[in-house]
């Protein structure tokens, strides 16, 4: 009994430190005490001390450690690295690692979190959006643009041009707007309300492009020329990177630079001559220069000894003989100017790449760099307001149409779908606000841009789903009324682009986070690359015990979170959040263990089991949504009338991570350890589950009923209430039709029946005539049923307008009946 009472107090001991994180010297410590304790009371003796000092001495001696475990070790260690191509080392050390790594760790700091400055507009930055923003979308018919020009009108190109809108990245020295991320995002997030092809258009060059990349790279020479320009739009810039052979593959781009000698403005100089055949490229027809990345060669040694010197990046004048440009792509109905490019055996001066001769090979880290910022930004802000905006219009259509004598809205499967189209709204913004605040406060976060683009692009096309399924008829007819259909129609453009998302959730989330995030692989991997020997064991000795002592941690925080459910773990409120923090805790804390489980038994062959790595990568996602969600509602004032909408994010989040968890140990190629696994990660089975009834209810109802939370989930969209604009339109008739609902209510009390919610206007005449309503209350009933007519009837057209060649001849009344007379004679 003594000696179990030993063994329990033992472990005890060791799990409380290694759960607390303890030190070795603290762990050799703690079981010196434990030990003299026992020998006091004579229940161990001199062999238990024997094989004490036997593990303890080696592991506390530095010299005696590294010399006889860290050395052999890591010898081992360069066996089986996995072998990482250069692009892959360049894309692995792009960027830095903020609040995901935390959450990596398995102990999140959650005042860390929540000190983290909310980003902020400045007062210039809130005139931009209150004034030439606005201005701007009132010239948009996006009707006009997108099915009878299929582009926009020159005004709105020359107002883009004249205020900045190709500006908003490039610095005032330059003159151009130098907006801050957050800035960006609220801009086209409110353009997007209006026009996905505007907010395109707008969104490529203030991302990755020649502005961004000329300001982080350039020659002095090359700012001073080209920087001015693009800000005053004299220069309209594209990027050119994809080629028909390398999508998401850009590191295997076929395009080819050769330095060589060749005639410039009648001399010879040392040039390049380019053959490039690009396609997708954003811009590019209308383009006035071309960033181009191409892989450089030098067979004959005219700037240095290497031959191949990898992917370069250079801005050739679309004026330069042989340069193809014009055609377009037709991207699903959403013609944002989008096209090919081509050109072969180009000779160009070399001060033609980007940042001069020192820069060529060094295309590859420059474009993973600024795309480490600029997928965090576009993508992910045009989105977030394609999301919000089909929230706010879905809210008000679902109130103001009914069937069966009740708003649809009040319906409990139109209500399931509504919630999730809410719930992404209040996600959505949490998420990208959350992203931009990191890069304005200086981070280049490579693995949150990769989840920020994956998931909102992923919850955007999910709620115009959603949307369109809740609108019906109303929302498959196209027309200038119709708000939906185009971002139905683009959703796969948003999901293809700047990396696909297949290929962003299986490779790039968890394949750059395991590493960057992880606080010991990556510095295990850059200590077996040092050359110097006793460095290498120095560094590799520090990271390797480390990483052990980290997994030990992981292992009993793991254990013991999952037996608690994390109950006793921190959390920074008290109060309806407190159980999301807790979850986050032990989830946090099982993507560790499972990641150091994942990577010691699967070793290199992790990068390529790809759906390991996508549900690892699910987890941490998960986490930074969800993490994204409660400091939304802290910063805005832990507001109770939000707490729905925290509610739906946090709990399907979490329900998620579960999910993904719960595929991981079952398909785990170790069979043993996936069921090992589950049974310390899910001891009491899979208890978490997606939003109740009752939350899916009040977000639903939140989306429906003016006030301060729906204007929240709304902020920085375009919602004038004027002609051409859909969205301001729906809201003005949701006010209206609640305002007439009373009058309603009082006509049919005094006709004594309950009346159709139609025909307002003969409802009015009816309280006139009743004398139970004003003059003025009629007025309203008549105001709602235009608004009610807006929102419910559908476009329709001449055959002739919809023929997209006005000179065949259209099918009229009884033509097909004719056709088929004249078939069979």
């Amino acid at each position: 009994m003594e000696i179990l009472i030993f063994w329990i107090v033992l472990i005890s001991t060791l799990a409380v430190l290694a759960y607390s994180r303890a030190s070795l010297t603290m762990f050799t410590a703690a079981v010196t005490v434990v030990l003299a304790i026992a020998t006091a009371l004579h229940i161990v003796g001199t062999l238990s001390w024997i094989i004490f000092l036997i593990v303890a001495l080696p592991l506390n001696i530095a010299s005696v450690r590294q010399q006889y475990l860290t050395k052999p070790l890591l010898k081992l260690y360069r066996k089986i690295m996995p072998e990482m191509s250069t692009t892959e080392k360049e894309a692995i050390d792009a960027g830095t690692t903020w609040w995901e790594a935390d959450l990596f760790r398995g102990n999140p700091d959650w005042h860390k979190l929540h000190n983290i400055p909310a980003p902020r507009l400045s007062t210039e930055e809130q005139a931009f959006l209150d004034g030439p923003v606005e201005e701007l979308l009132a010239m948009v018919d996006d009707w006009h643009i997108t099915h009878e020009r299929a582009d926009l009108t020159p005004e709105v190109y020359q107002y883009l041009k004249d205020h900045g809108f190709f500006a908003m990245i490039i610095k005032k020295q330059y003159g151009g707007l130098e907006f801050s991320a957050y800035a960006q995002s609220c801009v086209l997030q409110k353009l997007t309300s209006k026009s996905m092809v505007l907010s395109s258009i707008v969104g490529v060059p203030n991302s990755l492009g020649p502005g961004e990349l000329l300001q982080h790279y350039g020659t002095d020479e090359q700012k001073a020329h080209y920087l001015p320009r693009l800000a005053k739009g004299i220069e309209v810039p594209c990027f050119a990177l994809t080629s028909p052979e390398a999508g998401s593959d850009a590191g295997a781009i076929p395009d080819t630079g050769i330095i060589c000698k060749g005639e410039w403005e009648g001399q010879e100089v040392i040039g390049m001559r380019l053959t490039w055949d690009k396609r997708y490229i954003t811009l590019a027809p209308i383009a006035t220069v071309l960033g181009l990345a191409f892989k450089l060669y030098d067979p004959e040694g005219l700037i240095g000894d290497n031959k191949d010197l990898g992917i370069t990046c250079a801005l050739i004048p679309v004026t330069t003989p042989g340069v193809k440009i014009g055609r377009r792509h037709f991207p699903l109905n959403v013609p944002f100017q989008n096209g090919p490019t081509q050109g072969k055996d180009i000779f160009v001066p070399l001060d033609y790449i980007i940042g001069g001769v020192s820069m060529a090979g060094q295309g590859w880290r420059m474009l993973v760099e600024c795309l480490s910022v600029g997928r965090a930004i576009t993508l992910p802000s045009n989105s977030t307001g394609g999301i919000k905006a089909v929230a706010m219009a879905t809210g008000a259509y679902a109130r103001i149409r009914r069937q069966f004598r009740l708003p649809i809205g009040k319906m409990e499967g139109v209500e399931e779908a509504m919630a999730r189209v809410g719930g992404y709204a209040y996600m959505a913004d949490a998420s990208t606000t959350m992203s931009v605040g990191a890069i304005d406060l200086g981070e280049k976060p490579s693995v949150i841009s990769a989840i920020t683009k994956y998931h909102m692009t992923e919850r955007m096309r999910q709620a115009i789903t959603d949307a369109m399924d809740i609108h019906g008829g109303k929302g498959i007819c196209m027309g200038p009324n119709n708000y939906l259909a185009r971002g139905y129609q683009g959703a796969p453009v948003a999901i293809t682009v700047e990396g696909a998302n297949i290929l962003t959730r299986n490779m790039i989330i968890y394949g750059q986070g395991a590493i960057r995030c992880h606080p010991y692989v990556l510095a295990e991997l850059q200590a077996a690359q040092i050359d110097d020997e006793r460095a290498a064991v120095t560094a590799f000795d520090k990271a390797l015990f480390g990483h052990i002592g980290f997994a030990i941690s992981n292992f009993f925080r793991t254990f013991w979170l999952s037996l608690t459910g994390g109950i006793f773990s921190n959390a920074p409120y008290n109060d309806a959040t407190a159980k999301y923090y807790r979850q986050m805790n032990r989830f946090s804390a099982s993507l560790a263990l499972m990641s150091d489980v994942a990577m010691g038994t699967l070793g290199g062959d992790l990068k390529r089991r790809e759906r390991i790595s996508a549900r690892l990568g699910d987890i941490l996602s998960m986490l930074y949504l969800t993490s994204a969600i409660l400091k939304r509602y802290n910063d805005e004032g832990r507001k109770v009338d939000d707490l729905p909408l925290v509610q739906w994010g946090c709990e399907d989040n979490m329900a998620k991570a579960q999910l993904a968890m719960d595929e991981l140990f079952n398909n785990f190629p170790n069979r043993i350890v996936g069921v090992v696994l589950k049974r310390i990660v899910f001891p009491w089975g899979r208890t978490l589950r997606k939003a109740s009834d009752i939350t899916e209810h009040k977000v639903a109802r939140i989306m429906q009923t003016p006030s301060d939370s729906r204007s929240r989930l709304g902020h920085y969209l375009y919602l004038k209430n004027e002609p051409l604009n859909q969205l301001g339109m729906m809201e003005q008739a949701l006010k209206d039709i609640l305002l007439a609902e009373p009058i309603f209510d009082k006509v049919s009390h005094a006709a004594k029946k309950r009346l159709p919610f139609y025909r307002l206007n003969e409802v009015a005449d009816l309280g006139l005539e009743l004398k139970v309503i004003t003059e003025a209350e009629a007025n309203q009933l008549r105001i709602a049923e235009k608004g009610r007519l807006f929102a419910i009837n559908v476009d329709d057209f001449d055959s002739e307008y919809i023929a997209a060649d006005k000179t065949l001849p259209q099918q009229g009344p009884g033509a097909l009946a004719k056709d088929k007379k004249e078939h069979a004679a």
